[in-house]
């Protein structure tokens, strides 16, 4: 294992630098991050292909991971029902301690490897659900503990990690290696390695989404209306997609309470 996140920081002096220089020394940074996943698009792209390929028989998508790696695969898989109006089921988010390690760390939780199957057997897991276990490091005994009773039960396995030659990429059958390097603060891993993970993680339940048919051309067809904002955006996307007027759109969209159901029933009446 080569583990670039704790190595020391390219830039010394941090505490002498100026708000401008601070700034501008982790934006410099920051700009290395989409370089680094972009090199892993291959990686990616297969571990989509397994993951949709999966679900379209039945199976979910987990992620699990501890920390920053934990919180980012819970905001992942909370987004995922508004955006693309999935059942909250499907992508599921599980951190190490729990929800309280949410809002706070909980001691030692990262470093039990048992754990971490327990956690998934709570949410019935099966044969046909996908497991991705997300560690900047890519040594955490809780992640890589998931993928190892994953693999034994016959699940599809990935993992993101942010170092190379890793013990959960050896776990993983897809595994992602985004090498971010050193932390513009030594270590601390929710800077790039974090930002990585998140971009990794846009691609990867966007794309899962459209192939899944959740995506009308470039438009949130199935999106829940959960506020004014997203109704006044459902009425946009029906009057662009059917060329009916703002009224009408709307009458549509009260009516069936789905911008994709308002589109096809504006069509069927059009005929």
């Amino acid at each position: 294992m080569t583990n670039t996140t704790e190595k020391e920081s390219n830039y010394q002096n941090l505490d002498k630098m100026s708000v401008g220089e601070l700034l501008g020394n982790i934006n410099n940074e920051d700009q290395t991050v989409a370089i680094a996943v972009q090199q892993a698009i291959p990686q990616i792209e297969r571990l989509i292909e397994a993951t949709v390929a999966s679900m379209k028989e039945g199976g979910r998508l987990f992620y699990i991971g501890a920390g920053t790696s934990g919180r980012l695969g819970i905001l992942d898989a909370s987004e995922c029902p508004p955006t693309f109006g999935i059942p909250y089921d499907w992508i599921i988010g599980i951190i190490a301690g729990g929800d309280t390690a949410i809002r706070k760390a909980v001691e030692f939780a990262e470093d039990d490897e048992k754990q971490a199957w327990i956690d998934l057997q709570e949410h019935g897991i099966n044969s046909k659900d996908v497991v991705v276990g997300i560690a900047a490091s890519g040594g955490t005994p809780y992640v890589r503990g998931a993928l190892k009773q994953a693999n034994a039960a016959g699940l599809v396995t990935g993992c993101i990690v942010c170092n190379a030659h890793t013990t959960i990429a050896a776990e993983a059958t897809y595994p992602i290696e985004v090498i971010v390097g050193p932390e513009f603060v030594t270590g601390s891993t929710r800077m790039k390695a974090g930002t990585a993970q998140k971009l990794v993680l846009n691609m990867l339940s966007t794309a899962v989404m459209i192939q899944l048919g959740r995506v009308k051309g470039n438009k949130m067809v199935d999106m829940q209306l959960t506020n004014n904002k997203l109704f006044s955006r459902g009425i946009r996307i029906i009057m662009e997609e059917t060329g009916i007027d703002a009224q009408s759109a709307s009458d549509l969209l009260e009516k069936y309470g789905s911008v994709r159901k308002a589109i096809e029933n504006s069509r069927v009446a059009d005929h």
